[in-house]
């Protein structure tokens, strides 16, 4: 048993810090997700990840270097093929990912599989492309609401989306048809990594709103995570937002869904006041959803400057035996072409209030540093065949 009895490890969905190496390999030569939202902001106040070191680790012009950081910050670099949600997740936990999720980004799906979704389904389908949430509602909702015909759609990442209103297509209808998408994608030529119910409330466009009644149906990790090791081992892994369908609920003992990453914070903090022992692992998804996506700097550095305040609130509760890692799983520079993911190196800022050092650390060659260090605080072997080291002896 290590130091430290709760870690919180808190995923800040896609801010990316600098293109990684390889990054024009994905078409991302000079991302940086972080660096140019801080370019077209007039101002980005966030003086408690400046505190934790943001600004000495990547250099902001809106935000000053920290004289004494209050712990330690560094880089860490994707092993993993690809750049989306889940091989960025599954890597922090010990899995490398060699063959990438399928996107249908450019192409939308293959009509041999729209046609057998209809077949077993009973409706006819609408959309088949990528685009965002509120798009596809305001051009197709109405249109759904008067034929009963299902709305699918793809976007940047892996997945499949169905949409489905509340009242007139319902509820347990969309989740019908997401279950049997889910079955035929399982194929490897369909292979996508998440199919996503995506229900929404409203009569006409500029009216429509998506619900908190999302559910995510995953691919199972293809092998044994450390949050498997740890939930074997006895220790409460608690999941905030998306990580429970992330990991389809393998080693996950309890979790929380959020409508939003400022709610995400607020259900992270009242965790801090409970007593457990283990991990609370934390997605806040708004800005890569929200921002990244829809290619909104601006509202990307506010959205920061909100998850700013609640970490403010969020670090008072700490005790001596906690400790706080803040990451994120890749990139989604807003002001590069596309609406894609970005292939960039990630942020790593580690803090307890019982640390007595702080500083830089060398750049991690893979995000599974972060669930080996995990694993060794609670003693807990590094299930087999994943990867990634402990920093934890470098964490005092």
């Amino acid at each position: 048993m290590g130091p430290y009895k709760r870690i919180f490890v808190i995923v800040i969905d896609s801010l990316g810090i600098g293109a990684m190496p390889n990054a024009a390999e994905y078409g991302d030569a000079g991302t940086d997700t972080l660096g140019h939202i801080d370019e077209r902001a007039e101002q980005l106040v966030i003086p408690n990840l400046a505190g934790l070191g943001m600004a000495n680790l990547h250099p902001l012009t809106h935000v000053k270097a920290a004289e004494r950081p209050m712990g330690y910050y560094g880089r860490l670099l994707e092993a993993s093929v690809g750049k989306d949600t889940m091989t960025g997740h599954w890597e922090m936990m010990g899995l490398r990912i060699t063959q990438p999720f399928k996107t249908f980004t450019e192409t939308g799906f293959p009509q041999e599989l729209l046609d057998e979704l209809s077949r077993r389904t009973g409706h006819k389908i609408v959309g088949n492309k990528a685009a965002s949430g509120t798009e596809i509602l305001d051009e197709l909702g109405e249109h759904e609401i008067a034929t009963g015909d299902m709305i699918v759609y793809t976007s940047a990442d892996s997945v499949l989306q169905i949409c489905g209103n509340e009242e007139t297509f319902g509820l347990e209808e969309l989740y019908r048809c997401c279950a049997i998408a889910r079955e035929l994608t399982m194929r490897d030529e369909w292979k996508v990594g998440r199919v996503i119910a995506r229900p929404y409330v409203g009569k006409k466009r500029g009216e429509f709103k998506r619900t908190a009644n999302r559910h995510d149906y995953a691919l199972k990790p293809y092998g044994k995570t450390v949050l498997d090791a740890l939930k074997e081992h006895g220790c409460d892994v608690i999941s905030v937002g998306k990580i429970r369908d992330i990991f389809d609920g393998e080693g996950i003992t309890e979790a929380y869904k959020s409508k939003s990453s400022v709610h995400g914070m607020e259900q992270t903090i009242e965790l801090a006041d409970k007593e457990f022992r283990g991990l609370c692992f934390v997605n806040l998804v708004d800005f890569d959803a929200l921002w990244g996506h829809r290619r909104d700097p601006i509202g990307y550095g506010q959205e920061l400057e909100r998850f700013d305040v609640k970490l403010g609130e969020l670090l008072p509760r700490l005790h001596a035996d906690d400790l706080l890692i803040i990451t994120a799983d890749h990139g989604n520079d807003p002001t590069h072409t596309g609406t894609d993911h970005t292939k960039e190196m990630v942020p790593f800022l580690a803090y307890s209030p019982s640390m007595e050092g702080h500083g830089k650390l060398p750049d991690a060659d893979t995000f599974a540093v972060i669930g080996a260090t995990v694993a060794d605080n609670f003693g807990t072997a590094m299930p087999e065949g994943t990867i990634g080291y402990s920093l934890l002896e470098k964490l005092k």
